[in-house]
């Protein structure tokens, strides 16, 4: 099954965020990893921390990366240059919207869709309440 990593500046705000995704698809049970915070509580992102994430989030089938901020992308994509190859190959980045993007993925990923399906929800997920605050189109 697809995996999923929330990388954040905060663990508070990637571990609420994971709940919503949980409370609101109940039943489904993607594999979900938060990479988030510095080791002292701080704020912060650490690579190294993101590629473990990224590594128990693995079952070979391959992982989401869904971050919270520009400098979270960054982090995840220096931990992509740590990973090992074979897994870097089965690794995305999604540039869907971390709340949004987290919530379409959890759906996808626990129904069974492949990566690529999971990658293409969560990044249309922020275009869709786009659509939804614009309401429907002039007659």
């Amino acid at each position: 099954m697809t995996g999923i990593v929330v990388v954040s500046h905060s663990r508070p705000l990637a571990d609420a965020a994971v709940a919503l995704a949980k409370g609101l698809i109940p039943g489904l049970d993607a594999p979900t990893e938060v990479a988030a915070g510095l080791p002292d509580g701080s704020l912060g992102t650490d690579a190294t921390e993101i590629m473990a994430a990224i590594e128990r989030a693995d079952d070979g089938t391959g992982v989401l990366v869904l971050a919270d901020l520009g400098s979270g992308v960054l982090s995840a994509q220096m931990a992509l240059e740590l990973l090992d190859p074979d897994l870097t190959a089965r690794v995305r980045l999604s540039g869907g919207a971390l709340v949004e993007g987290l919530v379409a993925a959890y759906a996808a990923a626990g129904t069974g869709k492949d990566l690529d399906a999971v990658q293409a929800d969560a990044d249309a997920a922020a275009s869709l309440k786009l659509r939804q605050v614009a309401g429907p189109p002039p007659d």
